[in-house]
């Protein structure tokens, strides 16, 4: 007599030991190919951005002209709209006060270019043939490196005291050029707080007009979310725009006609509105660098106080990720780390800006100075040891 298997559990679990076998082969290939006891999420993340950095390299240097060029012609635009509008409008309340802006206005405008001009055209400083001290070997040149210099990966050179590359100079930011890349910062900061206070009547006036202000006109957008958030959705007031006059409204208020026909009169009617073509330029002028010299300073003063702070610490922009992870590294084993860079605060500034006393602050800050930094980049007198005199330092 025949007898009859069932087959089908036999055949699901040979192909369930194929489905196993096939996940353990490709988890033993991803692990023999990727895997790394020394792996940390920071190499992962720096393998991430891999293609990040294949842009940057690429594409970097072509788009710093186009910075310099857009720095180049925002400035001269601030500059001229200060000329031509604010000037003459501070002239006709008091001559004195004229002075003292053109004065104070010109102080910082030539601050302003100076550094710029030295940040864009000066070297930031590489390692020599010969260096004295050595704190590696550049993987990319196959040169030493002496301490805190840094391949760049735009400009395919190491650098001196490097901090970064910024696309906005064209250039990286080393021994240097670091003083006159924070100055022109500093100056361009304070130049356009300088022109939001001189322009802010005449912003308040263009901008919102006769308009009753639930804010102060210098928080323009808070007063905007007002208006916009807590405003009923009709528009039957006066103190319409007159965009929403020819976009709400069933007639216009000054022609009586429809809202079709208003369309052909709309220069007119936006001509009755503002005044005269130059009161227009006025209005757009006026508009324009005060919201463009108010965003400079929220963003250039981020950057600023980031910059303070690192300056006031005796880092770069690099040093502050590497002597981060060697804090926590001492950190476990129960010991402190020390910046060996750092002289304090104000030792730090005196170091960086290059002054010793009142008198050379005076003339090598205040003032356009082209003296050059305390040292060579190549060696650094540290806090505990001196490299021409190996004795301990007293802190």
């Amino acid at each position: 007599m025949a007898r009859f298997y069932c087959t089908i559990p036999r055949l699901w679990r040979r192909l369930k030991h194929c489905i196993n076998e096939r996940i353990l082969l490709i988890r033993i290939t991803y692990m023999t190919l990727f895997y790394n006891s020394f792996t940390t999420w920071n190499t992962v993340l720096d393998t991430g951005m891999e293609p990040l950095f294949w842009f940057v390299d690429r594409f970097a240097k072509y788009l710093g002209p186009i910075f310099v060029v857009a720095v180049i012609i925002l400035t001269s635009s601030v500059v001229l709209i200060v000329y031509i509008y604010l000037l003459p409008d501070i002239y006709t309340r008091s001559m004195a006060w004229v002075y003292f802006h053109l004065v104070f206005g010109h102080w910082l405008l030539v601050n302003i270019v100076f550094h710029y001009y030295m940040g864009v055209c000066t070297s930031p400083g590489h390692p020599p043939q010969s260096v004295p001290e050595i704190a590696s070997i550049c993987k990319k040149c196959i040169a030493p490196k002496p301490p805190r210099t840094h391949h760049c990966s735009v400009c395919r050179k190491c650098i001196l005291k490097m901090d970064h590359h910024c696309p906005w100079l064209n250039n990286c930011v080393g021994h240097f050029n670091h003083r006159y890349f924070f100055l022109f910062m500093f100056y361009m900061w304070s130049g356009t707080i300088y022109v939001c206070i001189t322009a802010y009547d005449l912003f308040k006036q263009e901008f919102f007009r006769n308009e009753e202000l639930a804010y102060p006109a210098a928080v323009y957008p808070l007063h905007m979310a007002h208006k916009i958030l807590g405003r009923p959705a009709t528009h039957t007031t006066t103190e319409d725009t007159f965009l929403a006059r020819i976009l709400h409204e069933d007639v216009c208020p000054q022609y009586l006609e429809p809202v079709g026909m208003c369309w052909n009169n709309s220069t007119k009617m936006y001509e009755d509105y503002y005044g005269d073509i130059p009161n227009k330029w006025l209005h757009n002028c006026v508009i324009y660098e005060f919201l463009l010299c108010s965003g400079v300073i929220i963003a250039l003063g981020a950057l600023m106080m980031w910059h303070t702070r690192l300056i006031s610490r005796g880092e770069t922009s690099i040093e502050v990720h590497i002597n981060g992870k060697e804090r926590r590294r001492m950190n476990k084993l129960g010991l402190v780390f020390k910046n060996p860079h750092s002289f304090g605060a104000l030792q730090n500034w005196k170091i960086f800006l290059g002054f010793k006393d009142a008198r050379t602050f005076l003339w090598r800050v205040l003032l356009p100075s082209r003296h050059k930094p305390i040292g060579n980049g190549v060696t650094w007198k540290t806090s505990t040891y001196d490299l021409n005199n190996p004795q301990l330092l007293v802190l």
